[in-house]
């Protein structure tokens, strides 16, 4: 009798917690879909439902097909990819840190890319010189934190948090020697640039192969980040190779960010409100929260980007100010829940 008893509150309480992320999984479909048609609807050029289904599915050479599939298309791809990979490089800085306070952005990966950017812009380099300059950069801040890191024995959390830490700040020097001897018209697309513009990104086939990899590759390591966040000693108990874990999670979110900062530039808040905006929300297990962070971090930029596209049109404001506009609010409401509870 009571293992009948056993057996019916275990199958209830499955029940209960499948139920409860099956609705969480709608919300976020439901957000992705309802952010992705109001990036395509908004802008300058009025569309209405119906305009949009008949240039998706009837193109006509005419103005609202080029701004469709030219101009919106493009850029709510480049939206939703920037923002889904931040989001998944955010969860996993935290979990490698251990620390709830860590972004994609604090190892210094941005303020390499951001130097290899800028001097590309001081340089009159076009858009493409300067995206590959945005992620040498990177690379090059990736490897310069890891060899500092490691070159003293065995890398350590710390050591690598401290790191990247120092190299950041070194990137923000150089970063403010440029801005200081650039002229004036450089100056503005230099600052659009650190704040995060989408108005001249594009992704290609290589971006979205990379987050269908970086979400398949989350999912087979989801059981080992799940024991890591539970400690060392424990992901160790259980034979979890610590330092390989370590390392590929490294390299994994670094590339991550660089490819999101080479897209879009510095978007901040992305990586570190939506893991715990999930968190909140039930999503503990990576397996369930690694997914769901990618709908719901592509899905917050693209209605970012909406917005700084609409807010002062026919200008546009970086997306990382809205980004920022959003994210403070939004992570100290998060905040006050978490010490509430």
């Amino acid at each position: 009798m009571w293992k009948h008893n056993l057996l019916r509150t275990y199958s209830k309480t499955f029940l209960l917690i499948l139920s409860k992320h099956l609705l969480l999984l709608g919300f976020l479909v439901i957000i992705t879909g309802a952010s992705v048609l109001l990036s395509l609807l908004s802008g300058s050029v009025e569309l209405s439902f119906l305009q949009l289904v008949g240039e998706l599915f009837r193109p006509q050479d005419r103005l609202e097909y080029q701004v469709l599939w030219e101009i919106r298309i493009p850029r709510t791809l480049a939206a939703f990819t920037t923002g889904g990979l931040l989001a998944l490089s955010g969860v996993i800085m935290q979990v490698l840190l251990r620390n709830p306070l860590a972004d994609p952005y604090i190892l210094g990966i941005s303020g390499g890319s951001a130097v290899g950017a800028l001097s590309a812009i001081l340089l009159g380099l076009n858009s493409f010189w300067l995206n590959n300059a945005a992620f040498a950069g990177a690379l090059f801040s990736i490897f310069l934190v890891f060899g500092i890191a490691n070159k003293f024995g065995r890398w350590s959390v710390t050591r690598l948090l401290l790191t990247g830490v120092v190299v950041s700040a070194g990137w923000g020097a150089v970063i403010n020697i440029l801005l200081t001897t650039s002229s004036t018209n450089n100056v503005q697309s230099m600052l659009f640039w650190l704040m995060g513009d989408l108005s001249q990104s594009t992704v290609g086939l290589k971006h979205g192969l990379l987050l269908l990899v970086a979400l398949l590759g989350g999912l087979y390591v989801s059981r080992s980040l799940n024991v890591l966040a539970r400690g060392e000693l424990v992901a160790t108990s259980l034979g979890v190779n610590i330092d390989s874990l370590r390392l590929l999670l490294y390299f994994a979110a670094s590339i991550f960010t660089a490819t999101a900062v080479t897209i879009a530039g510095s978007v901040g808040f992305v990586g570190l409100v939506i893991p715990h905006a999930l968190r909140m929300l039930g999503a503990r297990d990576h397996r369930i929260l690694l997914p769901y962070s990618i709908l719901l971090g592509g899905s917050f930029l693209v209605i970012a980007d909406s917005l700084a596209r609409t807010l002062i049109a026919p200008q546009q404001l970086p997306v990382g100010v809205v980004t920022a506009i959003i994210g403070v609010p939004s992570f100290i409401i998060i905040l006050r829940s978490t010490i509430t509870k």
